[in-house]
């Protein structure tokens, strides 16, 4: 799964990374910072869109489907 965010910097990661890493799982999830659209992208068969939207949206940032 890939998602457009506003995950800026490495600062936003640190804040981002222990609520994905527990609800993907650490080394299955990622965020290509250098590209313009800050590209979240997610290896899960359990989860859906929707419930990495919300946990993005929780740590105060935003993600959308693509």
């Amino acid at each position: 799964m890939k998602f457009k965010t506003n995950i800026n910097c490495s600062n936003c990661l640190a804040k981002l990374t222990p609520f994905l890493d527990k609800k993907v799982g650490k080394e299955l999830w990622s965020v290509d910072i250098d590209n313009p659209d800050k590209i979240l992208t997610v290896d899960s068969d359990d989860l859906t869109t929707d419930d990495i939207v919300k946990t993005v949206k929780r740590t105060g940032f935003e993600a959308e489907a693509i």
